[in-house]
């Protein structure tokens, strides 16, 4: 992981397979007060941390992946932006390395193809006649569940 301030190091990943380096330029980190741990200093400094990054304009990912970035982030993006939010440190710069590796992992999994798609089998012979021949015992065994009347 790079420390903040510096290029964003994204591992190689399914989807990713060289990785990729996010250009510190591209990402804008905004702070703020935590409502968090932090005691009486936690009215005075700014320890909250907000990275906005804008996949959809990033030139760290080729064409087909800014496509699937955009379109798997859909959801979190606003004004096409994702932002990623960590305050559950009591220092800023703990809770801006969290907020990098929360990026990175939102990232690879947007990066990441979709799963190929199911194949549909079906069951063999010998499975579907052993299915019937296993309800038929259960049917002769509840069978003789029934009242004994005498004769």
């Amino acid at each position: 992981m790079t420390a903040p301030g510096q290029d964003l190091q994204v591992p190689p990943a399914p989807g990713l397979p060289s990785g990729a380096t996010i250009p510190a330029a591209e990402l804008v980190e905004r702070f703020s007060r935590s409502s968090g741990p932090g005691g009486q200093s936690v009215n005075t400094s700014d320890t909250r941390v907000e990275l906005l990054f804008a996949p959809g304009t990033s030139a760290a990912f080729t064409e087909p992946q800014r496509a699937r970035l955009v379109r798997n982030l859909s959801a979190e993006l606003t004004q096409g932006q994702v932002s990623v939010v960590a305050s559950e440190h009591r220092s800023q710069l703990r809770n801006r390395v969290a907020a990098r590796e929360r990026l990175v992992a939102l990232l690879r999994e947007a990066v990441a193809p979709p799963p190929p798609p199911r194949r549909p089998t079906k069951p063999s012979r010998a499975s579907q006649r052993r299915r019937v021949e296993a309800k038929k015992q259960l049917g002769r065994t509840k069978a003789l569940r029934g009242r004994v009347r005498d004769e």
